[in-house]
């Protein structure tokens, strides 16, 4: 993240997986309506574990341009003592992220071989801790959230909560259809959210009036919401 395409790649496949998610809860439900049971996940035929894997890979990719192909010499620590500076503390906090949700593609895949009936509360909850670690790093987020950008990232918070509170409704809740179809609803909308917010904090043209885009070592882009020197200065 922290650039246009990195906000519109990872955007884009939340948003499919949202609107996945949203046709199959609708088709089960008009399939079965009495006996309707929400999933976490859904197989296909061929390949039966395709929307795991796809978040496996997905993930990986993510992490492996935090970490190294979007770094300066492909270096994530400090070459002379090894410790992460602090200009790429948002590149591990993103990484941190993919990790939770390779973790549950992981158990998704792990739980449907052995037992995957008994274990349906289980990995809600492994999808809800993704959700929860997800809101908990973009919270405490170490890159400057201030202005506009501040406001986007706190907007983007409430929709990460509602997908981890449907998530544990889903728990306790699993045959009610309203639950799953707000929290496909909720991880679409995380999609478009990543999106706009890589074009209206990316494109010059899109900038905010009275906003500029400042660009931080590393290619960092942001977006402050704050007047040019220029702008604030009185003239004379």
């Amino acid at each position: 993240m922290g650039t246009l395409v990195g906000h519109i790649i990872p955007g884009f496949f939340f948003f499919a997986l949202g609107l996945w998610h949203l046709f199959n809860h609708i088709k089960l439900f008009s399939l079965h309506p009495k006996s309707y049971i929400s999933c976490v996940w859904f197989p296909l035929s061929k390949p039966r574990y395709l929307e795991p894997l796809v978040i496996i890979i997905a993930s990986s990719l993510s992490i492996s341009v935090e970490l190294f192909l979007g770094q300066k010499n492909h270096q994530p620590f400090d070459p002379n003592d090894g410790t992460i500076p602090s200009n790429h503390l948002h590149n591990f906090e993103h990484s941190c992220i993919s990790i939770t949700f390779i973790t549950y593609a992981a158990f998704a895949i792990i739980f449907d071989k052995t037992r995957p009936v008994a274990h349906r509360e289980l990995i809600n909850l492994i999808a809800a801790l993704a959700f929860a670690q997800q809101l908990f790093l973009f919270h405490f987020h170490s890159s400057d959230h201030t202005g506009v950008e501040g406001h986007y990232h706190l907007l983007l918070q409430l929709v990460v909560f509602v997908s981890l509170v449907t998530t544990l409704l889903g728990i306790s809740l699993p045959s009610s259809f309203l639950v799953s179809f707000v929290r496909s609803l909720s991880i679409s909308f995380q999609g478009i959210w990543l999106m706009s917010m890589a074009c209206m904090l990316w494109t010059p043209s899109l900038v905010p009036k009275d906003c500029f885009l400042h660009i931080e070592e590393g290619s960092t882009v942001r977006q402050l919401n704050i007047l040019s020197f220029e702008q604030r200065s009185p003239k004379t």
